[in-house]
């Protein structure tokens, strides 16, 4: 099965035909799709001209969309990277349980949905490294009391224990899945509260 950067020169060969290009730009998403796979194909093809289905398009345009990816990866790697070297000193010094953020890291580790979108078209409309990196940001510092991606308030608890669909807190104005780690206790009672609310679109 071919990885990532094995995809991504087929993007970029000039040599392949356009619909193998984008074949292959779409395959890039199984390997990392910070929004998930849908609504990252959504977000490229919004910010980059083309058609969720066109087969004959102008090949530049492909390369900006897996230009833009990449540099979302290359956060997330960095931030992963960084977690790794965390938790070896920290299992070294005799700490082996983790902590909410680590939770929640295992399950995204790769960088598929980090920050998951459950509706393909409600998802934000900056760059992918941008929003990569308000997220690793977050991550990072003490909870909050907003959306770490847009800043917004509106943050409403989606599903029911068990559910396979995500459960937790959603974004109203910019429809991310915020990880519960990033949000102080006030702001997940608050979320509670607001169970249901249904989401803007960002678009």
């Amino acid at each position: 099965m071919a990885g990532f950067r094995s995809l991504a020169r087929q993007v970029r060969d000039q040599g392949c035909d356009t619909a193998l290009r984008r074949y292959s730009l779409r395959k890039c998403l199984e390997r990392f799709a910070p929004y998930g796979h849908r609504a990252t194909w959504d977000h490229l093809c919004r910010r980059h001209g083309f058609g969720p289905d066109d087969r004959e398009l102008d090949p530049a345009r492909l390369v900006a969309a897996l230009e833009e990816l990449e540099e979302a990866r290359t956060v997330w790697l960095a931030y992963e990277k960084e977690f790794a070297a965390r938790r070896r000193r920290e299992k070294h010094g005799g700490l082996r349980a983790l902590g909410a953020p680590d939770d929640w890291h295992r399950a995204v580790w790769g960088g598929n949905g980090v920050v998951r979108c459950g509706d393909p078209a409600v998802h934000p409309t900056d760059p992918l490294p941008e929003v990569v990196r308000r997220l690793v940001t977050a991550l990072k510092d003490d909870p909050g009391e907003a959306c770490p991606v847009c800043a917004g308030a509106r943050i409403a608890w989606t599903g029911e224990p068990g559910e396979e669909t995500w459960y937790g807190p959603v974004c109203g104005d910019c429809g991310v899945e915020v990880p519960r780690a990033v949000l102080t206790p006030g702001a997940l009672a608050r979320a509670r509260e607001v169970r249901g609310r249904p989401l803007v679109s960002a678009a």
